[in-house]
């Protein structure tokens, strides 16, 4: 397998809007907390709905619809939310839930397995589940950034990995302990599952080559089935708790509070079973509860307490921009000042 990286990371980024030609400060606002920030992204949601690749159009009768509209969200293992949390990143995960296959009319009550089906009902939605617990994912936050990918001379606020460079357009953390295991496996594993790769859907959208090479080895780490149970796949074994949170989610109002529950179960997970750790699970949540602000007082370590802060900021950033799109090299001041790793630049690295 080879990949052509360079002025892309289609993979980092929701740049969907360049399709539709929303390339303007309308197009996108992802990645900050609902009651720190008012409301995020509501509309911005409903009008992102449509999808422009055809392989992503299944019914939602027939396929577990999630409710979030990241359209490259990476999941992280149990492992590497702990990792996170440890070094003082809270600040860059969230979870995501899905719709059930089988959506039904929801009569049952708030939490309620229905039996035979797959899901659970919560707020106005069925969400997936096993064994009556609501499954979920933890991933990565994609805060609006001004990005000029694939060659684009004029920067745009697109939805962007927490962790990508604006200016490079490369990874803060390549190469660290804390890269996950679907970045770096990225894009073998689609490759195995025989699905499409962001790759290839760049490729088709703006020209250019992407995918230099499709052969792949045997994967590690896919995690399908009953492997991916408390190890990537985490199960709520409080569908109540998730009142509220759900509707939020859906919307893109998560509040830190919201965050924070789902993200304390996983941390709490035990890989194979439905069994939660209620010590992981409460030094999980008073970790992402913490709020790190890197200016004034934190227990954060300095070189990862910038996340937060940078999320705020650029939210902040883009809600006062209007109709003017910065240029990514502001990403000095509202990260790297604060912190953030340093990227090598393409030159580097040839």
């Amino acid at each position: 397998m080879e990949v052509n990286c360079e002025g892309c990371a289609g993979c980092c980024m929701d740049w969907r809007p360049l399709l539709d030609g929303e390339d303007d400060a309308t197009a996108a606002t992802r990645g900050t907390d609902a009651e720190t920030e008012g409301k995020s992204e509501a509309s911005y949601r409903r009008k992102r709905r449509r999808k422009p690749f055809g392989e992503r159009d299944d019914d939602r009768e027939s396929a577990r619809e999630p409710l979030d509209d990241d359209a490259n969200f990476v999941p992280l293992t149990r492992d590497e939310v702990r990792a996170f949390l440890e070094v003082g990143m809270a600040d860059a995960l969230t979870p995501r839930f899905w719709d059930a296959r089988d959506e039904r009319s929801g009569d049952a009550s708030p939490g309620e397995d229905e039996g035979d089906g797959e899901g659970v009902d919560i707020d106005d939605h069925t969400v997936a589940a096993i064994a009556g617990r609501p499954v979920f994912f933890v991933g990565l936050r994609k805060p609006p950034k001004p990005v000029a990918p694939f060659g684009r001379e004029e920067p745009t606020w697109l939805s962007t990995c927490v962790f990508l460079d604006p200016t490079t357009l490369q990874c803060r953390i390549h190469g660290s302990d804390r890269y996950p295991d679907e970045c770096r496996a990225y894009p073998e594993h689609n490759l195995a599952l025989e699905q499409a790769t962001e790759c290839e859907r760049v490729e088709a959208a703006f020209g250019g080559d992407r995918l230099l090479e499709a052969d792949h080895d045997d994967p590690d780490g896919l995690l399908l089935g009953s492997q991916a149970i408390g190890a990537k796949l985490f199960c709520h074994p409080e569908p109540a708790a998730l009142e509220g949170i759900i509707d939020r989610a859906a919307s893109g109002d998560l509040t830190r509070a919201d965050r924070a529950e789902a993200i304390a179960v996983a941390a709490g997970s035990s890989p194979g079973t439905l069994a939660i750790s209620d010590h992981h699970y409460e030094r999980a949540k008073a970790q992402v509860l913490e709020r790190t602000d890197n200016d004034g007082d934190s227990t954060a370590a300095e070189e990862t307490a910038w996340v937060g802060p940078a999320i705020r900021d650029w939210t902040r950033r883009y809600r006062a921009a209007g109709e003017t799109v910065p240029s990514p090299t502001v990403a000095d001041i509202v990260e790297t000042d604060r912190g953030a790793p340093e990227t090598p630049g393409w030159d580097d690295l040839e």
